[in-house]
């Protein structure tokens, strides 16, 4: 929550850094109107979306617009807003910010971690190659066995 009302954005790179402490980073576009929100000390929230919230990413992604403008928000514990339909929510906050070409790469300490969704198992919402994608069939029936012959580091 900035002074400002509540911010948020899409981001198209999120990761888990280390389990202790428990950290996850984002990469903010310095070009995005919402970044001097997240580019700074306190908190944030990152949602994990269902694959049928297609719309509230693409809403958060739209430069322009009033994220939260009719969209349903509960405050967190420390007043960060929480989009209640989530399938997760990692409530978060940045311990440091890094300059990386023309993003910033915010890193934050989980302070909670909430399964937000009961009921039916939804999938994942993801996006790759310039477009959204569903986990296929076959995710629902991994066992577990990868072969990482193909990763090269």
């Amino acid at each position: 929550m900035t002074p400002h009302g509540p911010r948020g954005m899409t981001v198209n790179s999120f990761a888990s850094v280390s389990l202790d402490p428990p950290l996850v980073l984002f990469a903010a576009a310095r070009s995005s109107s919402q970044h001097a929100a997240f580019a700074r000390p306190g908190p944030f929230a990152v949602h994990v979306l269902g694959e049928d919230q297609r719309a509230v990413s693409a809403r958060f992604a739209a430069p322009g617009l009033d994220r939260f403008d009719g969209q349903e928000f509960v405050p967190g514990e420390d007043g960060t807003p929480l989009l209640p339909d989530a399938l997760a929510v990692l409530e978060c906050r940045s311990e440091q910010v890094v300059r990386a070409g023309d993003h910033d790469i915010v890193v934050g300490r989980v302070g909670r971690a909430t399964k937000a969704v009961d009921g039916p198992a939804v999938r994942p919402l993801l996006y790759y190659g310039g477009s959204y994608r569903r986990v296929s069939e076959e995710w629902d029936e991994y066992d577990g066995d990868i072969d990482w012959s193909p990763l090269l580091l």
